[in-house]
């Protein structure tokens, strides 16, 4: 159980910061952030189960993949929030082609 969720965490996470790096789409910048998160999360509860015995304490990794789920929601909604606004401006959700401090 540890090598199949500590690899599929790994390939998840070099997957999302593959396509954060070359992506010049926002929203797939913000698609490839929550791949990120959930490969985070993967590994929290593989660790969990290892480290703790008792059912209990195995939850630790569980409550606290909760709270990254909450925060990444957060912030996937304010990120598409600002992506809407920006394609409104500027008509492109590229990247590269807009200057935030330029209006």
């Amino acid at each position: 159980m540890l090598e199949h969720g500590l690899i599929l965490g790994a390939h998840l996470y070099c997957i999302g910061f593959f396509g954060l790096i070359t992506s010049r789409n926002m929203v797939k910048a913000l698609m490839c952030l929550e791949l990120i998160f959930n490969a985070i999360n993967i590994n929290f509860i593989t660790f969990s189960h290892l480290l703790f015995d008792d059912w209990i304490q195995q939850t630790r990794g569980e409550i606290f993949c909760l709270f990254v789920i909450a925060v990444a929601a957060a912030e996937a909604a304010i990120g598409l929030a600002l992506a809407l606004i920006i394609r409104r401006n500027r008509r492109s959700t590229r990247i590269d082609q807009f200057d935030l401090l330029k209006w």
